[in-house]
């Protein structure tokens, strides 16, 4: 009888635990409340507010604070069945690039993804290959080889449900994971 009820209480607590792990303030996946460029154009998904500033207050050209803080936008997006980086997104990547270089110690893990269309194979690759994508825009600004690796998740961490377009564009990302 004892047992049962510790195995009972167990329960109950993992439940509670489970719960509170999963729960969610909103935001993206990467923890950006815009989860883009301020004020940008993401395929269809549009964010920040009218004046060119997101939510942060951040200014596409202005990624990185004076103190030299991980820049606060860390998710670009891409068109459909492409890996080639839009301009829009390129003052991100420069800021990114201008942290790694200034921190020589710091690493990032480049997450590739892709929306649910194609077979779990090509999604794997085309995620690959937006992540290389990044890596090769980092290496050109001269950041560290050994400071970036590159990882696809293909389809399997979708950031939004659905399917239509407007989820479609939020999936079709890489995100930068310091």
């Amino acid at each position: 009888m004892q047992l049962k009820s510790h195995a009972r209480t167990l329960a109950i607590a993992l439940s509670l635990a489970v719960v509170a792990g999963c729960s969610s303030t909103g935001g993206s996946q990467d923890g950006d409340m815009d989860g883009g460029l301020a004020g940008g154009d993401r395929g269809g998904v549009t964010t920040g507010t009218t004046d060119g500033r997101g939510v942060n207050g951040d200014r596409a050209g202005q990624m990185t604070d004076a103190d030299g803080r991980i820049p606060a936008t860390r998710t670009i997006y891409f068109e459909y069945d492409s890996d080639t980086i839009r301009s829009e997104f390129e003052p991100v990547l420069t800021a990114h690039a201008r942290f790694l270089r200034a921190n020589p110690s710091a690493t990032v893990i480049l997450q590739g993804h892709t929306d649910e269309r194609g077979t779990r194979e090509y999604n794997l690759a085309l995620g690959e290959r937006r992540a290389g994508s990044v890596e090769r825009y980092l290496n050109v600004q001269g950041v560290s080889p050994s400071q970036v690796e590159v990882v696809s998740y293909g389809e399997e961490r979708p950031a939004a449900r659905g399917a239509n377009e407007q989820a479609y564009a939020q999936n079709r990302r890489v995100v930068f994971a310091y």
